[in-house]
């Protein structure tokens, strides 16, 4: 049995690794350029290279790779082995600093919304000494950054960075305001939980549409589905077991803080959850997670489905934003403390997430958008479209009180007893409840985004947090920076942005219907489809905020908005196109030889009997009237499809949306409910009752 001390961080060129295989002045020279931002000199890299080539070859290392992420939202690599060539025919092995600071890839053939033709194919990938390099498949893996010929970033780490220094630096400034002159970095800190399901491979392979979409485009309900909630935190079945313990231990190797499983609401449906860590880290820690976790369901004879919505009828999958902010003296920015009423610090950086939430619910919305988070968002699962924050009864309270110059008398930190028993023991409450329907949830110490979908890069949301709380705490120190009496113009600050952009708190149900009343009553916007939700992109206020502290360039907007409608559109389309072969391909064939057979089993059975069969007669009407219906949805489903091509860019995105989607679930109404009818051994695909009970 491995024991988890010595395996974790086994595969990781991790901070213990550099200070026992570089020398002490090769080591500082780097920790100087994570921690201050200095450039890194070429002996420097040189040496740091050379170290972990020797690594990388002691755990049988052939290859190494600039391991980044475009826009495509997964990840990329290209192999490049050891092997330099000498004289006589003979080899070296050598990895350089230049090999480790920069590669070349192709630029063309990935996501650029226009940045780059394909005759302009150059692209450069740069290290981030920030986030540790490690080892994948007998690979060195190097995180790097990928950027165009002419500087344009192409990929999700880029800004991830840019704007995780906006925020340190704008956080600086106003705890230097507090006198707090020790701090001499903040960072911000995320643990993104991980939602999945797993089914049979064997099911898996059978259906197309799971294949080529993630989804399940038709599936007709199961006779139960989650409504007993018993498979929520219920027992783990011993194949899921397995999995999860052979996850962890791959996870811990890599440093991925890998820390509680367990078996979701839906059925077949689980989630990992891992330590917070801080943001850029927790991004590449994510994607190797889901990587390993479609890599290892294959070996367990599963497969892993990450899509939100895999199946109608029950809970899809989300991927919970855990997000604060943390000085390098380890004080939690977004922490009560005993007596948050008199904590004139944590309710600033509040009003300031706050504010920015409020400023920016169009950017929020616009980050969590996708053609499949729209069908999970809004469900009695999920957040709505509609962004608001949730603060809990005695935060709202010291607000409010501090607003109207009145004593606030929350009940923060108190104890509980469970109902009388004595011999339980007495445990100390949170500073808030949870409310699992709000789409952004204060939860003690941190801010919980519970509307990205679960096959999303972390990188997309934590891009805009960062960047717009940013721009808040910017607006702050300019008010602020100038006072002589900095305690009463804090709290004038606190009470004027709270009262501007209260609006914003919502500590209900996010589920109700009187909330979208309510919310529409306050002029909170309710942007319900993707495309939607892109064209806020590129509204001024939201270029000026990325150009304001150099996250996105206005040209970088632009090809980011291209690249969301393309990546949209495709999306509908190729689940349009995978719908009508599966009808076409083999469920109408299906039914025709069903109908065939009962028709003539009618015949035969008439030949001997004058019995009117009624039961046998009515099911074929049923069956045939179904099956034309089916037929005429199919054709018109192609015709919209085909229609398509009139279209291109937003205007595509937002006609797949308003007319092929309609018409894809036309076609699923009339499949599901032959599905539901027609014998179980005469249907072409696995049932739901198959796939997510019968593993």
């Amino acid at each position: 049995m491995e024991k988890i001390g010595e395996i974790f961080g086994s595969l990781v060129f991790n901070d213990d690794t550099m200070r026992e295989r570089l020398s002490r002045d090769v080591y500082e020279a780097l920790k100087k350029t994570v921690e201050d931002g200095k450039e890194l000199e070429i002996d420097i890299a040189n040496s740091v290279a050379n170290a972990m080539k020797m690594w990388a070859l002691e755990h049988g290392c052939s290859y190494y790779t600039h391991w980044f992420q475009p826009m495509t939202g997964i990840t990329a690599e290209k192999h490049e082995s050891f092997i330099s060539p000498r004289e006589g025919g003979k080899m070296l092995l050598e990895f350089s600093g230049k090999n480790l600071i920069k590669g070349e890839s192709d630029a063309s053939s990935f996501p650029s919304g226009g940045l780059r033709a394909t005759f302009e194919a150059r692209g450069y990938t740069a290290w981030d000494p920030t986030s540790y390099a490690f080892i994948k498949d007998d690979t060195l893996c190097i995180p790097t950054a990928f950027c165009s010929y002419s500087g344009e970033a192409l990929d999700k780490k880029t800004p991830l960075l840019k704007s995780m220094e906006a925020i340190g630096t704008e956080a600086l400034k106003i705890l230097r305001l507090f006198g707090r002159d020790d701090v001499k970095r903040v960072i911000t800190t995320v643990g993104p939980e991980q939602e999945y399901f797993l089914i049979d491979k064997k099911d898996y392979v059978r259906r197309e549409d799971l294949v080529f979409t993630g989804r399940t485009l038709i599936g007709a309900r199961s006779p139960k589905g989650q409504e007993m909630n018993d498979h929520y935190y219920g027992a783990i079945r011993n194949r899921v077991s397995e999995f999860m313990h052979d996850l962890d231990k791959e996870l811990w190797k890599l440093g991925v803080y890998s820390k509680t499983s367990h078996n979701e609401a839906a059925p077949s449906q689980h989630e990992l959850a891992p330590v917070y860590t801080i943001t850029n880290v927790a991004v590449d820690h994510n994607q190797i997670t889901m990587e390993l976790m479609k890599k290892l369901a294959e070996k367990h004879g599963f497969a892993c489905l990450l899509h939100e919505k895999p199946f109608a009828g029950v809970n899809g999958s989300g991927k919970h934003n855990n997000w604060s902010l943390q000085t390098d003296t380890g004080v939690n920015l977004l922490e009560p403390g005993d007596n948050p009423r008199d904590n004139a610090q944590f309710l600033l950086f509040l009003v300031a997430t706050i504010k920015a939430v409020d400023e920016y619910q169009d950017l929020l919305r616009l980050s969590v958008a996708s053609a499949s988070n729209d069908q999970r968002l809004g469900g009695n699962e999920a957040p709505p479209a509609i962004v608001s924050m949730f603060l809990g009864d005695d935060i709202t309270e010291i607000l409010e009180a501090l607003c109207s110059n009145k004593q606030a008398f929350g009940k923060i930190k108190q104890k509980m007893q469970f109902g009388g028993v004595h011999v339980l023991p007495e445990i100390q409450k949170d500073t808030t409840d949870r409310n699992r329907t709000s789409p952004f949830a204060f939860t003690g110490n941190k801010f919980e985004f519970r509307m990205l979908g679960s096959s999303f890069s972390v990188a997309d949301p934590n891009i805009v947090l960062n960047t717009i709380v940013a721009a808040s705490l910017s607006d702050f120190y300019e008010r602020l920076k100038d006072e002589q009496d900095m305690k009463k113009a804090v709290t004038e600050l606190i009470k004027d942005e709270y009262l501007k952009h209260k609006r914003i708190v919502f500590n209900g149900n996010n589920y109700s219907e009187s909330w979208r009343e309510e919310a529409k009553r306050r002029g909170l916007l309710d942007l319900k489809s993707a495309p939607d939700a892109y064209d806020t992109f590129l509204l001024d206020k939201n270029v000026d905020v990325f150009a304001r502290f150099g996250v996105y360039s206005r040209v970088e907007i632009a090809s980011r908005y291209e690249v969301l409608n393309d990546e949209y559109s495709k999306t509908i389309h190729i689940e349009a196109l995978t719908l009508i072969d599966m009808i076409n391909r083999k469920v109408l064939p299906s039914m025709e030889a069903y109908t065939g057979k009962i028709a003539r089993g009618l015949v035969a059975k008439k030949a001997i009997s004058d019995f009117p069969y009624k039961s046998e007669i009515r099911h074929l009407e049923q069956v045939s009237k179904l099956t034309d219906a089916l037929y005429d949805a199919s054709a018109e489903l192609e015709e919209v499809t085909e229609n398509a091509k009139e279209y291109e860019g937003s205007e595509l995105a937002h006609y797949s949306q308003r007319c092929i989607l309609p018409a894809m679930e036309k076609v699923r109404k009339f499949s599901d409910s032959l599905e539901l009818i027609v014998a179980a051994d005469a249907w072409p695909y696995p049932s739901y009752a198959e796939m997510l009970f019968y593993l």
